[in-house]
């Protein structure tokens, strides 16, 4: 199996993405790397080449740049040439922590999306209380908008992915909605209720509230892409505000203060821990005829590894296929 890696991509690149590769290299031996950049700054960091091979780039595509207009533009930088290696066959799965829209771009115009899908969706791992295997939420971006028949795809491959790559069995899938009720919502949301409530193959246990989203209530949350990026962005911002603050009040009030910090240190490096999604691996494009990943720019290398391993565990369940022959069939029937 090989992975197309966009080496350039994110705030600390190539430095994390080659540390990453080369720990997963070392981990699974069944896995190749094709590493799209610069190749004398890969090379800085690279100890060995086994099983990675370095295409050398003179381009990379920027966070500023604009998403379609670079894809098109920057022809030959490192995102776009690898997904151009996926789509023809010599990859199996496109990696990148690079500019989020132009990846998206890359994996619906150049790698491709599933014919039976309407519109691919940004999924990543959110925590939950409890568990580490967190919650799926999609979509998150990718689509500012969503018809009911969108939502029913999402769910259906949300909960493939579930099944496959963290092993549950029967995974639950909710609908956020603003009320818990069957009635809930707009009329988008009530059509989805009735579709996804008459999806086979999927256990959906109705609407969530997105009081709820880290509660372990569900493994799937689906949504459109405006309302799941903007809960994310909350979710985000409010943790980074709640820790720092709660840093600040322990640290800053006087020697007792400190004291009692150092008391509870413990119990608070287990709150920091559940905020901490490295091992969680990347945000998932689901929709696309090969898997195609977004890890956060500012990454570090131990978030690449668990990334890679997302990546193998697709590959390993041939998820995308799995999707694939679901939507052939129900378009049959």
């Amino acid at each position: 199996m090989k992975i197309a890696v966009d080496a350039m991509g994110g705030d600390n690149a190539p430095q994390v993405v080659v540390e990453g590769i080369e720990k997963a290299r070392d981990q699974w031996t069944d896995l190749e790397f094709l590493l799209y950049g610069d190749e004398d700054k890969i090379k800085k960091y690279l100890k060995n080449n086994d099983r990675i091979k370095i295409i050398h780039t003179t381009e990379e595509i920027l966070g500023t740049d604009e998403p379609v207009k670079a894809i098109r533009t920057k022809k030959n930088s490192s995102m776009v040439l690898a997904a151009k290696a996926v789509k023809n066959k010599e990859a199996d799965a496109l990696f990148s922590l690079g500019n989020t829209g132009a990846l998206l771009a890359s994996g619906i115009f150049v790698v491709g999306r599933i014919k039976q899908v309407d519109r691919p969706a940004l999924m990543p791992t959110l925590p939950v209380v409890n568990s580490a295997l967190g919650v799926n939420m999609l979509d998150v971006g990718a689509n500012a908008e969503a018809k009911p028949a969108y939502l029913q795809q999402w769910a259906v491959m949300g909960s493939i992915y579930a099944r496959d790559v963290k092993k549950i069995k029967n995974p639950r899938i909710a609908l956020l909605n603003n009320g818990t009720e069957e009635d809930k919502g707009d009329s988008t949301h009530k059509e989805a209720y009735k579709l996804l409530e008459n999806t086979e193959e999927i256990n959906f246990i109705g609407n969530i509230e997105s009081n709820n989203i880290l509660s372990g209530d569900a493994d799937v949350i689906v949504t459109d892409g405006f309302t799941g990026n903007a809960a994310l962005k909350a979710i985000e911002g409010t943790a980074t505000t709640l820790l720092t603050q709660m840093k600040h009040s322990l640290m800053d009030n006087g020697i007792f203060t400190k004291m009692g910090a150092a008391i509870v240190a413990p119990s608070l490096r287990g709150l920091k821990d559940m905020f901490d999604t490295s091992k969680s691996g990347g945000a998932v494009l689901l929709g696309l005829k090969s898997p195609v990943i977004k890890a956060h720019g500012a990454a570090n290398s131990e978030t690449v590894f668990y990334t890679v391993k997302q990546i193998y565990d697709m590959l390993l369940n041939d998820t995308v296929n799995k999707a694939n022959k679901y939507f052939e069939q129900m378009s049959k029937d």
